[in-house]
């Protein structure tokens, strides 16, 4: 006789540690929201301590990210973003890194939001894998940040 599993039996695998993970430091970084000088000296201080926390091949690549981001555009606002680095203007975010290493991946990923300005017709990318800066890469991270906050 086979005899059916009740709700609470059945198994739900849900979000993984790193998400749930992810999820608290979103809450964490709601509570702690500030704008002007002080969010951008607090927000410079947030992205360091992510990126010192970052093993030696995503903090090379997540440092050197954020050298071109605020280059590009010194008017962002390093913060961070689930736990990320991340970028914005008027509390508006623009772009953030994500390391390879946090979720398990093969590549590390530069992302822009929706107050990115990127619109190419239809349809453009709105992420980037990246698993090696060249002197290319680099070009090309400067060209969208800057397109992105134009």
């Amino acid at each position: 006789m086979t005899t059916k599993k009740s709700t609470a039996e059945k198994s739900y695998d849900g979000f993984s540690e790193d998400e749930r993970a992810a999820m608290k430091e979103r809450a964490k970084e709601l509570k702690t929201t500030q704008r002007g000088a002080k969010a951008k000296e607090d927000g410079e201080a947030a992205v360091r301590e992510k990126l010192a926390e970052m093993g030696p091949a995503d903090r090379a690549i997540g440092e050197r990210i954020h050298e071109l981001v605020l280059h590009a555009a010194p008017d962002l606002t390093p913060k961070t973003w689930y736990g990320m680095p991340a970028y914005a203007r008027d509390g508006k975010l623009i772009c953030f890194f994500q390391s390879a290493e946090k979720f398990k991946s093969r590549y590390a990923t530069l992302g822009f939001e929706q107050h990115a300005d990127l619109d190419e017709g239809t349809m453009w990318p709105t992420a980037f894998a990246i698993t090696e800066l060249t002197k290319a890469n680099e070009a090309r991270i400067t060209e969208l940040v800057q397109r992105a906050t134009s």
